[in-house]
C-alpha cells in the first residue's frame, strides 16, 4: 500500500465526517429550494422528476451520516472499526460527488451553485475516498472475511438475538430455501411452528397480550438474519407486524385481547388485502366495498370486490382487509375501514372458501419469478360476511382504515429495510466465497483488481443501508409515527439489494444464471423489494419528498 493510501486510512473517519457534513448542508439547501419551488410540497406533482432527485439525495446523505456516526460511536467507545471507517469515507465521498453532479446539472432548481461543494479540500477528499486504491483496500479486507460483517450492536438484546437467529437461519432455513424456491413450495408448517415457538410472530406485541415485544431494532436484526437465508423466511412476520400495529393503534381493547395473543403464538397467520387489480399505490381509491347487513341474526358487513397481491392469503387464517364503507367516491380515504376476515387455511395455488349463507372467497396465486414460498393471490369476494366485531376499532373505526393501514405500512417498510439488508449481505457473502474459490487464468478471481473494487463498493453500500435501517428502527422506537426514516431505509436498502445481487451474479459468470445456485434466487427475490410496502416512486414522492418539502 502506498504512503498516500496509508494516510487516507489514518484520517478516514475525520474525512468522512467532513464530507458527510458538507453533504447534509447541501441537502438542506436543496430541500429548502425545492420547498419554495413546490409551495411547501403542495405542487409536488408539477415537479416530480426534481422531487424524486431530492428524495434520493436526502436519503443518501442520511445514510452517509449514519455510517459515519456508527464509526464515531465505536471510536469513542475505544473499539474502532477500521473497515467501517474506510467505508464511511468512501460512501460520504460518493454522496458528495453525486450531489455536485446534481447541482452542476441544474443549479437553479437546487438553489445552490457548484461552489458550495467545490472547495479544494472537498475535491481532494472525494478523490481520495473514491480512489481505486482506497476502494480495493476495502474489497481485499471484505474478501479476507469472506464477506462477513462485524457490526457492533450497542443494544445487548439485539446482539444476542442476532446471534441466535443467525444460527437458526443457517441450520433451519438455509437447507430448505433453494428447493422451496425452485419448486415453488409453500413454507413448511414445521418452520412456521419453530418460528412461533421462538416468539417471532409476537415480536412487536406487548407481553400483556402474549407477545415478546422485542423492540424495533431487535425485530429488524432478526429479520435481516432470516432474510439472508431466505427472503420468504424473513418476510413471514411482516403481515402479522402490519396488523399488530393497526390493532395497537386503533383497535378496541376487546379486539386486542382477542386477536393479539393468537397472532403472537402463531395460531393465526395473517394475510394483508389492500391492493386491487386496478388499484395499486393509490390506496385511497380502494373500491372493494363493505355493506352493512345481517346474516342469521348477526349484524356485520358483506364484502364484495377483488384484491390483488395478497401474499400468503391462501395459508392465512385471517386477512387484514381494507374496504370502502362509505360508497360516496368523494369520501376518498375517509370512506375506508379495516376488517379482520376469518377464513380456513389452504396450501395450494388456488382455493375457494364458501360460507353456509352463500358468501365466498376465491383465490388464485400469481406466478412470480422470485419471492416464492408464500404465494401472492388475487382474491374475489362475493358477499362474504364479516361480523361487526371484526371491524377494527368498532364503531369508532369507521372511516379510519386508511390511517390504521398506513401506520402498519410504516412498520412494514422498516422491516423491509432489514429484509433488503439481509438479501444484500447474502449476495455479498456468496460473491466473496465464489471469488476466493473460482480460478481463472491460474489465479483466484479474488486476486484481480476489478473483483476487489466491485466487492469494496458492494460491501460499502450494504453497510450504508444497514446503518440507515438501524437508525430508522431507533427513530420509530422514539416515535412510532415516524414515517420518513422507515421510507428512506426501505428505499435505499432495496435498491442496494437489487444492485448488489446483480453484481454478485456477474461475479459468478454463467453459474450465476443457474437456478441451482442461490445467487440466482437472490437476484429475483431482490427485484420485489423496491415494489412492495410502497413502490419506489410513491415512497420518493408521496412520503419522503412530500414530508421534507413540507418541513416535517
Amino acid at each position: 500500500m502506498g504512503e498516500s493510501a496509508k494516510q487516507t486510512e489514518a484520517d478516514a473517519l475525520a474525512s468522512a465526517r467532513r464530507l458527510a457534513d458538507a453533504a447534509s448542508d447541501a441537502v438542506d439547501g436543496i430541500v429548502a429550494a425545492a420547498s419554495r419551488l413546490t409551495d411547501g410540497g403542495r405542487n409536488i406533482d408539477d415537479y416530480q422528476v426534481h422531487a424524486e432527485l431530492v428524495a434520493q439525495l436526502a436519503t443518501e446523505a442520511r445514510a452517509s451520516r449514519e455510517l459515519v456516526a456508527y464509526g464515531e460511536r465505536q471510536a469513542a467507545a475505544g473499539r474502532r472499526d477500521a473497515l467501517a471507517e474506510l467505508q464511511a469515507f468512501t460512501f460520504a465521498a460518493e454522496t458528495v460527488h453525486r450531489l455536485r453532479g446534481a447541482v452542476e446539472l441544474d443549479p437553479d432548481a437546487c438553489g445552490l451553485d457548484s461552489g458550495q461543494l467545490d472547495a479544494e479540500d472537498l475535491r481532494s477528499l472525494v478523490r481520495q475516498g473514491l480512489s481505486e486504491a482506497h476502494i480495493r483496500s476495502i474489497g481485499t479486507q471484505v474478501l479476507a472475511a469472506r464477506g462477513a460483517h462485524a457490526t457492533v450492536l450497542e443494544d445487548q438484546v439485539a446482539a444476542l438475538t442476532r446471534d441466535q437467529f443467525r444460527t437458526f437461519a443457517r441450520t433451519e432455513v438455509a437447507p430448505i430455501a433453494q428447493e422451496m424456491h425452485r419448486q415453488d413450495h409453500l413454507v413448511p408448517e414445521q418452520l412456521i411452528e419453530k418460528m412461533a415457538e421462538l416468539g417471532l410472530f409476537g415480536s412487536s406485541i406487548p407481553e400483556s397480550y402474549g407477545g415478546t415485544e422485542m423492540g424495533y431494532l431487535t425485530m429488524v436484526v432478526l429479520t435481516e438474519e432470516l432474510s439472508a437465508a431466505s427472503l420468504v423466511a424473513g418476510s413471514l412476520i411482516t403481515r402479522s407486524e402490519i396488523l399488530t400495529r393497526a390493532l395497537l393503534q386503533g383497535g378496541t381493547e376487546e379486539q386486542r385481547q382477542s386477536w393479539l395473543p393468537r397472532v403472537a403464538s402463531g395460531e393465526l397467520i395473517v394475510g394483508i388485502c389492500v391492493t386491487e387489480p386496478d388499484i395499486g399505490s393509490d390506496v385511497a381509491s380502494v373500491q372493494c366495498k363493505a355493506t352493512a347487513g345481517e346474516q342469521d341474526g348477526r349484524r356485520g358487513w358483506f364484502i364484495d370486490g377483488a384484491k390483488a397481491w395478497a401474499t400468503f392469503a391462501g395459508r392465512a387464517n385471517i386477512l387484514s382487509l381494507l374496504a370502502r364503507t362509505d360508497p360516496d367516491p368523494a369520501a376518498g380515504a375517509r370512506g375506508l375501514s379495516l376488517f379482520i376476515v376469518e377464513k380456513d387455511p389452504f396450501d395450494g395455488h388456488s382455493f375457494v372458501q364458501e360460507q353456509p349463507g352463500g358468501g365466498s372467497i376465491t383465490g388464485t396465486a400469481n406466478p412470480t419469478p422470485g419471492y416464492r414460498g408464500m404465494h401472492s393471490f388475487t382474491l374475489a369476494f362475493d358477499r362474504y360476511f364479516v361480523p361487526e366485531e371484526n371491524l377494527v376499532g368498532g364503531e369508532a373505526g369507521l372511516g379510519r382504515g386508511f390511517y390504521l393501514q398506513m401506520g402498519g405500512f410504516a412498520a412494514g417498510r422498516l422491516q423491509t429495510g432489514g429484509r433488503a439488508t439481509g438479501v444484500g449481505q447474502a449476495s455479498l457473502e456468496k460473491a466473496c466465497a465464489y471469488a476466493l474459490e473460482r480460478r481463472q487464468f491460474d489465479r483466484p478471481i479474488a486476486e484481480y483488481q476489478l473483483t476487489q473494487h466491485k466487492i469494496g463498493r458492494m460491501a460499502t453500500h450494504v453497510a450504508a443501508g444497514r446503518h440507515l435501517t438501524y437508525a430508522a428502527a431507533r427513530a420509530m422506537a422514539e416515535d412510532e409515527r415516524a414515517a420518513v426514516e422507515p421510507a428512506m431505509c426501505k428505499l435505499f436498502a432495496s435498491d442496494v439489494a437489487v444492485w448488489v445481487s446483480q453484481e454478485a451474479q456477474l461475479i459468478h459468470g454463467g453459474w450465476g444464471y443457474s437456478e441451482e445456485d442461490p445467487v440466482s434466487r437472490y437476484v429475483v427475490d431482490a427485484l420485489v423489494l423496491p415494489i412492495f410496502e410502497g413502490v419506489k416512486p410513491i415512497l420518493e414522492l408521496k412520503i419522503i419528498a412530500r414530508q421534507l418539502l413540507a418541513g416535517r
